[in-house]
């Protein structure tokens, strides 16, 4: 199902429309030639921020140009089973290595999980998600989605946008958050 399009503070990152597939194959991504080094990081299992950690010469940073209470999308506020209007903690960054963005990330965090020790979540700053999410034993991965990002402008497609992304619900026993990070292609090409 599409989801709405969200600026990241920079007119050449956005987050962009994107449809979503239960699988990698269902996302109709078959052709190794063409999909094969994106294949890796639509499917790299624990923390994508470590994965990205390990592939930098120098640094990784986080860049945080937009986090608050905002509506998710109708797509998201399905896909969370939360009221279609209510409000949640809506968070997206750049995770950038050696100085350059290699991903784009949205996650939503809706109320349920801000309560107790989830409040830590409003105050991440720069700090990655992934660092709290698999630091601790309450929080479990659900299955790896994929999604296909759509251009805006068919008829010019902005370079160095997302073409595709990954997401998965995080569930602890209380609640779930969506966790959606978007490749630039500078990090797969």
């Amino acid at each position: 199902m599409p989801s709405k399009g969200f600026d990241i503070s920079d007119p050449g990152l956005t987050i962009p429309p994107t449809d979503w597939y239960q699988s990698f194959a269902a996302a109709g991504l078959r052709n190794p030639s063409v999909h094969g080094p994106a294949r890796y990081w639509l499917q790299v299992e624990g923390s994508f921020t470590r994965a990205l950690q390990k592939q930098c010469k120098r640094s990784f940073h986080v860049e945080v140009p937009r986090e608050g209470f905002a509506t998710p999308t109708l797509e998201e506020a399905r896909r969370l089973k939360i009221p279609m209007r209510q409000q949640a903690w809506i968070r997206e960054v750049r995770l950038c290595g050696d100085g350059t963005p290699w991903a784009l990330a949205r996650t939503v965090i809706p109320l349920s999980c801000l309560k107790g020790k989830g409040r830590r979540l409003l105050h991440l700053g720069n700090k990655p998600l992934g660092a709290y999410l698999f630091s601790s034993q309450n929080w479990q991965r659900g299955p790896l989605e994929t999604g296909l990002c759509r251009q805006q402008d068919h008829h010019k497609p902005i370079t160095g946008m997302p073409e595709i992304a990954r997401r998965s619900l995080f569930s602890n026993q209380d609640s779930a958050l969506l966790v959606g990070e978007y490749l630039l292609p500078v990090l797969y090409r």
